[in-house]
């Protein structure tokens, strides 16, 4: 009655490689196809499951950027990283600290979960905190600083800088790869924007076989990258109070900006209708992306990245109480964005559209989105 209870040890499909260090664990993510609630049926959007990485998608980073410094020279054998971060990064840092010998140090503040400083801890990097945000730069830019003075006090100090550094955009370069061979064709792929690393460099390995591909970022009310007045930003992983120069702001054919309501609405779905969630970004970008898949043509291929999963968000996201104490629950959901000629039209406070996208600090040149 039951004939795969019956066949020989070994005669299914063959297991993965046995990993010899955590570190080769990163990476050949899944990818998942998201329809309901986000598309009607027979539409939806590939997701790409960076939380299946051991600490998320900056995890390619942080390995990256520690090897290749070492490679240059920059980074000496045992000597201290320290770097800024709001979790994931921290994370992907703490595994290559373990892989190629190095004390880390992760500044954060406030905002960062208790349970990711617990476990950045257990993963032996040391973690602090600034207290008070920068006055222009917020929190970000208060833990610059503090990383700039903590590194003038320790020689031989690696600082990543993951807001600037090449490096960060290059590691995305094998995302790309994975997901050409997992999706073939892909028409549209929908990526959150904080450093500006995996937008970039996912689309610029993409675009060497899809020269066609178009890029939608997603941000977050309250971020500056895209021409916004900084704001109180509760999202976390996606956005910024700085401008990254890692920015590929000519890549991308419209931006989107959620908030936090929507984006916990989002993130809820995918955790009942498909069992597979995560935090901030992931709902932002689903709720995107379900928007694409319900409004272009049909067979349009939409691949979207998630970028971690829900284990850091269970005291914010998917905890009614604080949802209900930062009113992010029981609110109607928006079907479509609003939308706005220019990015610095207005300030938005929900999920808005713009179809030009300009470095705001004149990097660049305005670049039109075309449907």
């Amino acid at each position: 009655m039951y004939p795969c209870l019956l066949a020989p040890l070994g005669a299914h499909s063959p297991l993965p490689a046995i990993a010899r260090r955590p570190a080769q664990l990163v990476g050949n993510t899944p990818v998942l196809w998201i329809d309901a609630p986000f598309a009607p049926p027979g539409r939806g959007f590939h997701a790409k499951l960076e939380g299946a990485n051991p600490g998320g998608i900056k995890d390619r980073p942080g390995l990256h950027m520690i090897k290749e410094a070492r490679r240059r020279g920059d980074l000496a054998p045992e000597a201290p990283i320290i770097e800024s971060s709001s979790g994931t990064l921290g994370l992907g840092l703490a595994l290559a600290g373990l892989t190629y010998g190095h004390p880390v140090t992760v500044v954060t503040d406030p905002g960062m979960e208790p349970s990711v400083v617990r476990l950045l801890t257990a993963l032996g990097a040391h973690v602090e905190q600034v207290t008070s945000p920068h006055p222009d730069g917020g929190w970000q830019q208060a833990r610059r600083d503090r990383v700039a003075e903590l590194a003038s006090g320790v020689p031989w100090t690696y600082c990543p800088d993951q807001y600037h550094n090449p490096d960060n955009v290059a590691a995305y370069r094998p995302l790309a790869a994975e997901l050409l061979a997992q999706l073939g064709h892909i028409d549209v792929l929908v990526a959150s924007v904080g450093t500006g690393g995996h937008s970039a460099g996912v689309t610029a390995g993409l675009r060497e076989s899809l020269p066609g591909l178009k890029l939608i970022g997603v941000d977050s009310i309250g971020s500056t990258i895209f021409g916004q007045p900084a704001g109180s930003r509760l999202m976390r992983g996606l956005g910024s109070s700085i401008h990254p120069s890692n920015v590929d702001y000519a890549a991308f054919a419209e931006v989107h900006w959620v908030a936090p309501a929507e984006a916990v609405w989002a993130c809820r779905q995918l955790a009942r209708r498909h069992y597979a969630s995560g935090g901030w970004s992931v709902g932002a970008v689903a709720l995107v992306a379900g928007w694409v898949a319900r409004t272009y043509p049909a067979g349009t291929r939409i691949a979207a990245i998630f970028p971690d999963g829900p284990h850091r968000y269970l005291e914010t996201v998917y905890n009614d109480d604080w949802c209900r104490e930062h009113q992010l629950l029981d609110q109607q959901q928006p079907q479509e964005p609003d939308e706005i000629a220019e990015p610095d039209e207005c300030v938005v406070t929900g999920w808005t559209r713009c179809s030009q996208v300009r470095d705001p600090l004149g990097r660049d040149v305005i670049k039109a989105g075309v449907r």
